[in-house]
């Protein structure tokens, strides 16, 4: 593999590859660097490699034309190259991302710096964009010495042991278990039995169960991505069992204040597959309770009936799967009554959320609310609507208004059960 990195600070990466396993990789022959100083072909004698972006604004952008004449100097004829740019706008750098740039037989790094380069210098030249994380650096170079020392990991003879980069961390898309060697006590802690004793099945499957465990407890989020076997499965649900969720989310179907298609103020009437289906989301995302709220006294009375179908009457045997979820109904006149509700359980006020289809200003998006949910330190009530959405003012006296639900297409359409499965999963799985 031969590495050109470009950049304003050549100096930089003296040190980074002078030590260690890339060093060695180096004197082996197996990777080769080069560092390219951008300033070499400016054509100034000030060197100048940047200028004040067009339309103003704060900061400089690297000019188009010494970094296109170095990315043309340094692609080699014949190799299988890559131009990769490191910007916070990339895709994210990942485990996988190594695997696939370590086929090629050249990667050109650009080490970007102040705002970025010139728009020009993507469109022409560039293959790939790649970020490390949602942060800004001071410059590329850190980002660039990332991608090189975790690609380089996957290039055969880089590493004493081949298999050695496939069994760390993120293999199969789990974390790596648990690892110990000598003394087999240290300060009180000893090493696990099972490592000690000699029995590669049994060690093999209780690496795997910790590995599992490890990614469930700190990365939940790469569970989905993982191959999974039915006793990884049994595991992953043993784990959930034991350990429940702490956060206090409630939910609720808003009958009225309601908006008919003409956007007059009405009043729904309750259907059978809101109840169930809502109220099944609702058990399997872990919700403490289902408010169905309604003014009028026979639509409430007409859902009592049909609970106690489910719950106390011939419905209990026959499916009593949705007799559990059916217990986290609550039927409520207002939504004031389920706010006080939800206070005299929690010992304050919970915050409001509520959902709309139609795009507001400053609407919180899913990813920034679930990470509100998950402190676990306050309660949330979550506002269904039924008809053409809930009245404005609701929606004004709330604490937050969640983004519409958004597919591929501009079609926005879906009914109110649908909704409602899709977003606790998006703010609670």
């Amino acid at each position: 593999m031969r590495y050109d990195i470009l950049t304003i600070f050549p100096e930089f990466f003296k040190s980074f590859f002078s030590l260690g396993i890339l060093k060695k990789a180096e004197e082996n022959g197996l990777i080769k660097i080069n560092i390219h100083d951008i300033r070499r072909f400016t054509a100034d004698k000030h060197r100048t490699v940047d200028d004040n972006p067009y339309g103003g604004g704060s900061g400089m952008v690297i000019k188009p034309e010494p970094l296109g004449s170095a990315l043309e100097a340094v692609k080699t004829c014949g190799l299988k190259s890559l131009v990769i740019l490191t910007t916070p706008q990339g895709e994210r750098f990942s485990d996988k991302i190594s695997r696939e740039l370590s086929k090629y037989e050249q990667l050109i790094l650009i080490s970007g710096r102040y705002e970025g380069v010139d728009e020009r210098v993507r469109e022409l030249y560039v293959d790939r964009e790649i970020s490390i994380g949602d942060y800004v650096l001071t410059g590329g170079e850190y980002a660039v010495s990332i991608i090189i020392d975790a690609v380089s990991r996957f290039i055969p003879g880089v590493l004493g042991n081949e298999a050695s980069p496939y069994d760390d961390s993120f293999k199969e898309g789990l974390l790596e278990h648990p690892q110990y060697t000598r003394p087999e006590t240290y300060k009180g802690k000893t090493v696990p039995e099972i490592l000690l004793s000699g029995n590669h099945k049994e060690i093999e499957k209780w690496r795997r169960g910790e590995s599992i465990k490890r990614t469930f407890f700190r990365r939940p989020d790469l569970i989905d991505k993982a191959r999974l076997n039915l006793e990884d499965i049994k595991l992953i649900n043993q784990l959930k069992k034991e350990n429940p969720h702490y956060f206090k989310v409630y939910i609720a179907l808003i009958h009225y204040p309601i908006y008919n298609k003409d956007l007059k103020i009405i009043t729904t009437a309750f259907t059978n597959l809101d109840v169930h289906d809502i109220a099944r989301a609702g058990k399997t995302y872990g919700v403490k309770d289902f408010f169905l709220i309604h003014p009028v006294k026979e639509q409430r009375e007409l859902v009592k009936r049909v609970i106690w179908h489910w719950m106390e009457g011939p419905g209990v045997s026959y499916n009593p799967t949705r007799n559990e979820a059916l217990s986290l109904v609550k039927i409520k006149s207002s939504l004031d009554e389920a706010l006080k509700d939800i206070e005299s359980i929690e010992g304050l006020r919970p915050k409001v959320v509520v959902t709309d289809g139609r795009p507001r200003e400053n609407m919180i998006g899913y990813t920034e609310l679930k990470e509100r949910i998950l402190l676990g330190n306050e309660p949330y009530l979550i506002l269904f609507g039924t008809g053409w959405g809930i009245a404005n003012e609701i929606i004004e006296s709330s604490d937050y208004v969640l983004k519409p639900v958004e597919g591929l297409t501009d079609y926005n359409h879906l009914s109110v059960r649908s909704a409602a499965a899709i977003i606790l999963d998006r703010l609670l799985s």
